[in-house]
């Protein structure tokens, strides 16, 4: 039986993409760089903000990445102001949530997102307080695909891992959940294609958030029959 769901936030609860591309392309015309669309950008995200801004400045032609330091600085600025800019929780996640919360299992949110606007974009569409643990980038953990922030979470909820799923959207997500020895869930609604999920070999690989509450509630026939 699952104890715990880890989440990706972005592209796995969240639509981030809009403020995501927004931001960059703000800071990419300051070089008089850009824009990209968001299908790009789809591909360039997961691995965190640094890792967006040097895809980006690369695909723009700036190889040498002479702008990198100088864009990394003006990222945040704007990020910190267009962090929330049109983004949403994805169809059926709030009902998924609840479901999650009714049945006492923990939710927690790991992302490569720097933590606070992690914290801003989970209270802003979901409210404070309402999940057992929130972790953003942050200097002392490693970034995903990383397992070290998912281990850092079972141990704060006092959940062992073969209890927990984590779940996902890319690559990043799957290296994750299977690096921390959890039953690992891409969703197929995010910014990665079923293609690049199933290519890692997840556990489960779902196209709506209500699957995730069939594979919850099958753990929950498993251990009866036990």
């Amino acid at each position: 039986m699952y104890k715990c769901c880890i989440f990706d936030l972005d592209g796995t609860l969240v639509d981030s993409i809009k403020a995501i591309n927004h931001t960059i392309n703000l800071t990419l015309s300051k070089y008089n760089l850009g824009p990209i669309d968001e299908e790009n950008c789809k591909v360039f995200v997961g691995d965190g903000y640094k890792k967006l801004v040097e895809r980006a400045l690369i695909h723009c032609g700036d190889c040498d990445l002479k702008n990198y330091e100088d864009a990394l600085s003006t990222y945040t600025d704007y990020f910190k102001i267009h962090c929330m800019y049109n983004v949403k929780a994805y169809d059926g996640i709030k009902d998924l949530l609840n479901y999650l919360k009714n049945n006492n299992i923990k939710i927690s949110v790991l992302s490569n997102k720097p933590h606070e606007r992690t914290i801003e974009n989970v209270e802003g569409i979901f409210g404070s307080e309402y999940f057992d643990y929130i972790s953003g980038e942050r200097d002392n953990i490693k970034r995903k695909p990383s397992p070290d922030g998912a281990i850092i979470i079972t141990k704060k909820l006092n959940v062992l891992p073969k209890d927990c799923l984590y779940i996902g959207d890319t690559n990043t997500d799957m290296k994750t959940g299977i690096g921390a020895n959890m039953d690992t869930i891409g969703v197929t609604w995010g910014f990665r294609s079923r293609e690049e999920l199933e290519s890692y070999s997840p556990k489960y690989v779902v196209d709506y958030p209500k699957e995730i509450v069939d594979i919850i509630e099958k753990s929950f026939i498993t251990v009866d029959n036990l």
